[in-house]
């Protein structure tokens, strides 16, 4: 699946492309992003049913801090464009959901980061009997499957699948919850066929995932808002590399986050100033963690053995 690009925009070309678009929005939700109202205008159905989806409401009284236009134009080409200083995000003939709900949420990390120091980490966060533990890792690496391999144990909760808020407070960095229900992929029955069942319920996109509630096959006591964090798990796949895992120093795991552009290809402002926030912010991050690296080159089985392990279970 190819990339996007997001191209910066000032406040008067927003103004021009809202002038553009702007009577063709039908429909208009807002969600609930760790308390940011992020406001959907679109006039794709199927964009505006996943998004109530995907996120907890908000009270159409409340006003928005962010914003997304989604609208397919006839002919057009895919377009990206932010104006981070009204934090206003145009997706012209984006036809993959899931880049728009990550959008969205990088809008509420772009205003957190900088109003209210919360940081937001793309990667997964589980808890295990009351200590969470999240996994961090480039796409493609394994994060999702290991994260739904560990959803099937005893004393395993699930905060997040694909994106949390952190606050760091005192000696403790505390993991919040971003979404409502889950996007899943359509082969996660392939490894753990204890969500079958998950599959057979859902309706998958062109892509190949969908919007489901987790809660059907996991139950309601599976899922939880928030953790306390006490490990990290980064994942890399370097066939060359033997090791299965190995523990690292703070230091290690923020060089190695920050050589893999922070685990996040949604960032949407990557400027030097937001570069050095997010590298100050991951390096006391990993100070308050134990960090360890899982090489998921390794068959499968031996590289969720590795995570288990760790884990303890």
């Amino acid at each position: 699946m190819s990339r996007y690009e997001v191209r910066l925009i000032s406040v008067e070309e927003k103004e021009r492309l809202m002038d553009k678009y702007g009577e063709r929005l039908l429909y208009e939700e807002r969600a609930d992003i760790y308390g940011c109202c992020i406001k959907l205008l679109t006039d794709v159905k199927y964009v505006k049913e996943r998004w109530e989806e995907s996120f907890y409401p908000m009270s159409a009284h409340v006003r928005s801090h962010g914003r997304l236009i989604v609208t397919n134009e006839t002919g057009g080409e895919q377009s990206v464009f932010y104006d981070p200083l009204s934090k206003t995000a145009f997706l012209i003939n984006v036809d993959y959901y899931g880049w728009v709900k990550s959008i969205a949420l990088s809008v509420a990390s772009d205003i957190l980061e900088d109003s209210h120091g919360i940081n937001s980490v793309h990667g997964a966060c589980v808890d295990v009997d009351g200590k969470g533990a999240c996994l961090i890792a480039p796409s493609g690496t394994g994060k999702t499957t290991h994260t739904y391999g560990l959803l099937r144990l005893k004393g395993i909760r699930v905060i997040s699948d694909d994106w949390f808020f952190v606050r760091l407070m005192g000696e403790q960095a505390i993991a919040f919850a971003s979404e409502k229900n889950f996007y899943i992929q359509a082969d996660i029955a392939d490894n753990w066929g204890e969500y079958q069942k998950l599959v057979e319920k859902a309706e998958f996109d062109s892509k190949g995932r969908a919007v489901v509630n987790v809660r059907w096959v996991v139950g309601k006591g599976k899922i939880l808002h928030m953790t306390t964090l006490k490990k990290a798990i980064l994942l890399k796949r370097d066939p060359v590399d033997k090791s299965v895992f190995d523990r690292l120093s703070p230091e290690e795991a923020s060089s190695y986050i920050e050589s893999v552009d922070f685990c996040n290809p949604h960032m949407l402002v990557k400027d030097e100033r937001k570069t050095d926030l997010r590298r100050r912010f991951f390096k006391e991050f990993f100070n308050h963690l134990e960090a360890y690296i899982v090489n998921t080159a390794a068959p499968i089985l031996q590289s969720h053995n590795a995570v288990k392990e760790i884990l303890g279970l």
